[in-house]
């Protein structure tokens, strides 16, 4: 067994989803600055998230699930996840985003977990808080930790795919660290570099 676990937000899904439903509000360009600066590395990433969804307050439980489904899948990813299982892998998404649009993906491209945040609603609005198990910076990387101790996978068969700051922390755990249209910092710390937004090219890089 091998494992491959994928970033959601500008890897899986063609897009922030944050800056996606920030659309439905006042504070559109406030949120996309804080999220381009937090994938920089510029800024804490459980602040940057805490900071975002605190600006989302007042958004109808139904807006955001109807964002979510209709959410724009990246270039090449049903292949790449068909491929890669084909090959022994079992695929999961780690995202710092939110189930309301990680459930609808796994489904969509037959993943076999996907670990993200949600968002705590009361009465069917969104109260501006946020909980789950990708919160912060080195959460990607402790999951991915636990995930290889537990399947008994190693570092020579985990290969990782993301594209911004919050993901740095899988990288030290993963032979094939790729990435994908992304931030400098995390260019410095990958052995294969993709700048072009389609998830199949990822293939023509691996030794599988």
């Amino acid at each position: 067994m091998k494992l491959a676990v994928f970033d959601f937000d500008s890897t899986l899904m063609d897009g922030e989803t944050l800056d996606i439903i920030a659309k439905e509000t006042n504070f559109s360009k406030k949120i996309s600055e804080i999220t381009a600066r937090g994938m920089r590395g510029e800024l804490d990433f459980f602040e940057t998230l805490q900071m975002r969804v605190s600006l989302l307050k007042g958004i109808k439980l139904e807006t955001v699930n109807e964002i979510c489904n209709s959410l724009p899948i990246m270039s090449g990813a049903k292949e790449t996840i068909e491929e890669l299982h084909k090959k022994g892998y079992k695929c999961v998404c780690f995202s710092g985003g939110f189930k309301n649009a990680t459930v609808a993906f796994a489904e969509k491209l037959n993943l076999d977990a996907e670990f993200s945040n949600i968002f705590h609603v009361k009465d069917n609005i969104l109260t501006g808080h946020v909980g789950g198990e990708m919160m912060f910076s080195d959460s990607k990387g402790n999951m991915l930790f636990t995930l290889q101790k537990l399947l008994n996978i190693s570092y020579d068969d985990t290969l990782v795919v993301g594209d911004g700051a919050n993901d740095l922390s899988m990288f030290k755990y993963a032979k094939n660290r790729v990435a994908f249209c992304a931030k400098e910092i995390l260019k410095k710390e990958a052995s294969i570099i993709i700048d072009k937004k389609d998830l199949r090219l990822i293939l023509d890089n691996l030794d599988i």
